[in-house]
């Protein structure tokens, strides 16, 4: 019999201690470990995990470790048992419930490590709890905006989309977190045309589709009927994208194109501006959308929700969106490049 490959190995952060994020990672890691072999590394506060698991009622063996030695984590930690990071072994642990200086601190050290393990080659992707970007600023001075854009940083500066799939679809926005009059100026030919590429290359690569399908949402309602937008910045790039090769059409009116995505054969939609992307995904997987950061030198997911700190603690928080989203994780650094089927 042939060798069987061993699963890839997934750091998970456990996020703001003071959110749900420990409760959905460990109810997400019990749930994955109780249907087979798994090479998860729980990342952050060992404490928080051990104290989710009780509230979850959870039997999840811990094996907290301060530093990862040369030898196999997942080797050394007894049979059975989750081998965790401990990166505030020293450090009080805050309440749930509300965000501090403190736990945002904690969220952010368990990010770093976690990104550093990926960087090394010591694990081939990291899923993400949720964490609090006013809790991670009360603590830092220096404009942190999300984990998303802290990753691309560390990783060498390196460009990155969003994309969030669920309910059937995959959304890549061109731009994110942007005031909607700032809109028109952000959106570029270029930039347009770089968000088609990198989700063309995401889908070649993860999800085995060499020639994917890929509708381009307009800025404006009804495109071409108000204002140039649409004909001067995003038109261009998916010309320029089609000459290459690329199987893309748009720009078209987001209300009339999500309707149809699935019955068009399209394989994502590449959005202008946030709201117009993740409400459709979120209407349809209000408890399993997925983010996905397109671009980085390793495979990152994360639950499309927040920290929830008004149902932190109470072991009730749904683990559905963390579930999906190690289960994306695990597909995603499974996949070889594609020689892959046809879109």
């Amino acid at each position: 019999m042939p060798p069987v490959t061993p699963p890839p190995a997934l750091a998970v952060t456990l996020g703001d201690p003071a959110g749900v994020g420990p409760e959905v990672a460990a109810r997400a890691m019990a749930d994955a470990l109780a249907r087979g072999p798994a090479r998860l590394l729980a990342v952050g506060p060992a404490r928080a995990l051990a104290r989710a698991a009780g509230a979850l009622k959870l039997d999840l063996p811990l094996h907290p470790l301060r530093a990862l030695a040369a030898g196999d984590p997942w080797a050394e930690a007894p049979p059975g048992a989750l081998p965790v990071l401990d990166t505030a072994p020293d450090t009080p642990l805050p309440h749930p419930g509300a965000p501090t200086a403190a736990s945002g601190r904690i969220a952010l050290d368990a990010l770093a490590a976690a990104c550093d393990l990926c960087l090394a080659g010591a694990v081939a992707g990291m899923v993400t709890a949720p964490l609090s970007k006013a809790a991670v600023r009360l603590g830092r001075d220096d404009g942190f905006v999300g984990q998303t854009e802290y990753l691309a940083h560390r990783a060498g500066g390196a460009e990155v989309r969003m994309m969030l799939a669920g309910g059937g679809l995959r959304v890549v926005l061109a731009t994110t977190h942007v005031a909607l009059w700032q809109l028109p100026e952000r959106i570029t030919p270029e930039g347009v045309y770089r968000t088609i590429r990198l989700t063309r290359d995401a889908l070649a690569r993860h999800e085995a589709l060499s020639a994917p399908r890929i509708a381009v949402c307009g800025l404006n309602p009804h495109p071409g009927e108000f204002g140039d937008e649409d004909a001067v910045r995003v038109a261009p790039a998916v010309e320029r994208a089609r000459g290459e090769g690329i199987a893309v059409d748009g720009p078209f009116s987001a209300d009339a194109l999500f309707a149809r995505v699935r019955e068009a054969g399209y394989d994502a939609v590449v959005a202008m501006y946030h709201d117009q992307g993740l409400i459709p995904v979120k209407l349809l997987a209000p408890d399993g959308a997925v983010n996905v950061t397109l671009g980085l030198p390793f495979v990152r997911t994360a639950p499309g929700h927040g920290t929830a700190f008004d149902r932190a603690g109470r072991g009730t928080a749904h683990a559905g969106a963390m579930a999906a989203a190690l289960a994306l994780a695990y597909r995603w650094a499974s996949a070889p490049a594609a020689a892959g089927r046809a879109g």
